[in-house]
């Protein structure tokens, strides 16, 4: 549109200012919109959680793109050679065309200095681009790395523990106690909330909350700020640990636990497990960045342990068969028959009425059978102990294991908790038989962060590859790809401003500046190279094309600017997921849009100086060239 309409303004019309303008920069379109679609192609082939979550992005992305190029060749030439009427120069123009007019010739003036300065100056240029390369590197290691951003859904899970003596009837009184706290937030809608075995516990010590917030835009506060004061008021409840975390859209594999994160210790040997554990958990609990640490490992359980004495049983004709079914008798559910109707069917239990369940002495009331048909209690054959011993043992692939689940400080990223957990881990000298790992979102996150350069790097691979086979040639694509590093620093920079982690949805946003930035660069290597073809010099052809392509590229980076930054400004409900993009975007669209302008050129000359070098060595010290067309006559 800005090419044919340029035409018109130098008073083509606007039929023939189509065809010419279409024609210009068909090639350009054509580049622009194949190296585009070429950055999402690694995201298309990634692996894992990841890949699974953003397929379907990158192939809605690339589609759009694919329509808008074919949109941009054929539909809006038509358009304008229908639409666009020539331009009356004799016409005053609008205060609004004179202003925006004056405001952009102004910015063209400068950057026509601006840019003669660099070109005297190339090599101050040329280590500006190579510290911009070593500083997005530097930036990158810098910078917070996290998962998926926490969201705000309005909704909260908690869970509640007590002692593992606790019986159902107290933690029932303890859960009521902490879901009328709960209740008491004026944030909070409604709750569930439920006493015994969950889900994460089959144990009766434990207890579940699910909250459910007011709308967003009736509360002051976050799902986070909202945990924060929570916290607050379970801390006066005795008797009880109450772990909250919010829910969120996405969640990643991994076992049920109290906290967000979850770290795992595994060994078949249980002794050597059950004594690493403990220690690693207050070595953790110890840690700045983590809170709310906390695992499933209950070894402490209150029991009572009964050693029969089989001399004593013998001799009173009494087995462990009779030992084992008279204690579940007491203390069990018995099945001794069942009802059958003309529609259903019904266990009928036998067990002793519950105030006979309640108290460890309740054993002295079992009496056993002899042989000769009298009875014995059961402290005449058998030593009752009270001992402890774990209350659940728990498992993953097959071994005993302990899961350290915990949440993050504000402030504290997860690759940061990672990091003081693995030096945790070392420092703790845990014994060869127990070996350890993340799961879930932990887990995942590991992974993806190994990925990360990988893609960055396939992304950067493919746009060289396809720009290399569009313009036959190795050195333009170094060209056009020399300002992304620029687009890193202010999408990193931005990032770092707004104290944001560098999560895998801002990967995504700087992986779409990989494809959005190195626009400019074609559009600038695109005309200089059809000015060169006419015999200009490679100086004054790359500087006529950065000045006559300097509208579009404010034209197309500020309508992407402006296209992302309701995303940046984090407007809507579960804007917290998707405002990294955006904020990278335009942290990135912005500082590479300043140093492009005036890394492009310079770069384009070195190359060009040095294809000629080489050139002219491997054709014997001659430029096999076509020379410049003669001037044209007078």
């Amino acid at each position: 549109l800005e090419n044919i309409y340029r035409h018109i303004e130098n008073g083509m019309k606007p039929f023939a200012a189509a065809i010419l303008g279409a024609r210009e920069i068909g090639f350009t379109i054509i580049s622009m919109t194949l190296s585009l679609v070429a950055v999402f192609i690694p995201v298309l082939f990634m692996g894992g959680v990841v890949g699974r979550v953003f397929r379907e992005f990158a192939v809605t992305i690339s589609i759009a793109i694919l329509v808008s190029g074919f949109v941009s060749l054929t539909l809006t030439p038509m358009l304008c050679a229908r639409v666009l009427k020539p331009v009356d120069h004799h016409k005053k123009p609008n205060a609004f065309f004179r202003v925006t007019e004056a405001m952009f010739e102004a910015w063209l003036d400068g950057y026509r200095r601006s840019l003669d300065f660099v070109l005297r100056h190339r090599p101050f240029m040329l280590g500006v681009t190579f510290a911009t390369l070593f500083a997005s590197v530097a930036l990158y290691i810098a910078i917070p790395k996290g998962f998926f951003p926490t969201e705000d859904t309005g909704f909260i899970t908690g869970t509640v523990e007590a002692a593992t003596d606790t019986s159902f009837e107290a933690m029932v009184e303890r859960q009521k106690r902490v879901a009328d706290a709960v209740r008491e937030d004026p944030n909070v809608a409604y709750l569930v909330s439920t006493a015994g075995a969950t889900g994460i516990s089959r144990t009766t010590n434990t207890g579940r909350l699910f909250v459910a917030l007011k709308p967003r835009a009736e509360r002051s506060k976050s799902a986070t700020q909202i945990i924060q004061d929570l916290r607050k008021r379970m801390a006066v409840i005795p008797g009880v640990n109450v772990f909250f975390q919010p829910v969120q859209n996405i969640n990643i594999g991994g076992v049920a636990s109290k906290s967000q994160y979850q770290y795992t210790l595994q060994s078949s040997d249980t002794d050597a497990l059950y004594a690493a554990a403990p220690a690693l958990l207050d070595r953790l609990a110890e840690l700045p960045g983590l809170r709310d640490v906390t695992s499933d490992l209950q070894i402490s359980n209150p029991q009572l342990t009964i050693d029969l004495d089989k001399d004593k049983a013998a001799a009173l004709g009494i087995t462990e068969a009779q030992l084992r079914d008279a204690l579940y008798t007491q203390f069990g559910t018995r099945q001794v028959a069942t009802l059958y109707t003309s529609t259903n069917q019904y266990a009928i239990i036998a067990e002793v009425q519950p105030r006979f369940q309640r108290d460890a002495n309740d054993l002295s009331k079992v009496y056993l059978r002899t042989s000769k048909g009298g009875v014995v209690p059961l402290e005449s054959v058998a030593e009752i102990r009270r001992t402890v011993g774990p209350l659940q043992i728990a498992h993953q692939q097959q071994q005993p294991s302990v899961t350290i689940s915990f949440n993050l400080t504000p402030g504290t990223s997860l690759g940061q908790a990672v990091d003081q957990i693995r030096a945790a881990e070392r420092a703790s000298n845990l014994p060869a038989s127990v070996y350890t790992g993340f799961q879930g979102t932990a887990q995942v996150f590991q992974d993806s962060l190994s990925n990360q350069p990988l893609l960055i790097l396939a992304a950067v691979v493919v746009i060289y590859i396809v720009l290399g086979i569009l313009y036959e040639s190795f050195i333009h694509p170094l060209t056009i790809l020399s300002g992304l590093p620029s687009a890193g620093i202010g999408a990193i920079l931005t990032l770092m401003i707004f104290d944001m982690e560098l999560s895998v949805i801002a990967i995504i946003g700087i992986v779409m500046l990989v494809g959005i930035v190195k626009k400019n660069a074609i559009m600038m290597i695109d005309f200089a190279l059809g000015r060169r073809r006419e015999g200009v010099e490679a100086q004054d052809a790359i500087r006529e094309a950065c000045l006559m392509r300097f509208r579009p590229i404010m034209m197309t980076t500020l309508a992407a600017i402006f296209g992302v930054l309701p995303i940046a400004l984090g407007a809507g409900a579960g804007s917290e997921l998707r405002q990294p993009l955006g904020i990278a975007v335009v942290g990135g669209l912005l500082v590479s849009q300043l140093l492009t302008l005036y890394i492009t050129p310079v770069i384009y000359l070195y190359l060009d100086r040095f294809d000629r070098i080489v050139t002219r060595a491997v054709s014997g010290g001659e430029d096999p060239r076509p020379a410049p067309p003669p001037a044209p006559a007078e």
